[in-house]
């Protein structure tokens, strides 16, 4: 092999291992965008898991005892004696921190460890948006899921209302 040959033969190798490090490059942020999106719709589960347990519950723990026609008579936010997951009302669920961990033993699907927090209180119907002290029919739940492993941090809410006839 002559000079020229060789330095064909070099100029070919390094530009392989460059195509070889941009196809690499390429599957890595691929692999990345799918753990995200994976992780993400983890999260949107598990929040909503905990919307449904909760919305599945009564209005208040007066109003799962008897029937309620006035402000005053519903207790106030936060669990009363019960601890979780022996809630039994909406309101039960203010305040739960919840950690839900990874187990490494189950290699059929590789998930992260997930910190769920849930937040509930009064809100209006003209401001649905802000939790509020005083009491009205209307509550609602913020749940938020956090994980070192997302960028992202997901937030759902739901509105539970109470209506009575008289």
């Amino acid at each position: 092999m002559n000079t020229g040959q060789m330095l064909i033969t070099l100029g070919a190798l390094i530009l392989l291992s460059l195509v070889i490090l941009r196809v690499n490059t390429g599957f890595l942020t691929t692999d990345i965008a799918l753990m995200e999106t994976k992780f993400n719709v983890v999260a949107i589960s598990l929040g909503t898991s905990f919307i449904e347990e909760a919305t599945g519950k009564a209005f208040d723990q007066n109003t799962n005892i008897s029937s309620v026609s006035a402000l005053n008579q519903l207790s106030s936010i936060g669990p009363e004696a019960e601890t979780y997951p022996n809630f039994n009302d909406f309101d039960d669920y203010d305040g739960l921190e919840k950690i839900v961990k990874y187990d490494a033993s189950d290699t059929t699907f590789l998930s992260a460890d997930f910190k769920i927090n849930c937040e509930v209180g009064y809100v209006t119907p003209a401001n649905p948006e802000v939790l509020i002290s005083s009491k009205t029919w209307h509550k609602r739940l913020n749940v938020t899921v956090t994980s070192p492993s997302m960028s992202d941090t997901i937030k759902l809410s739901k509105i539970h209302s109470y209506f009575f006839f008289r």
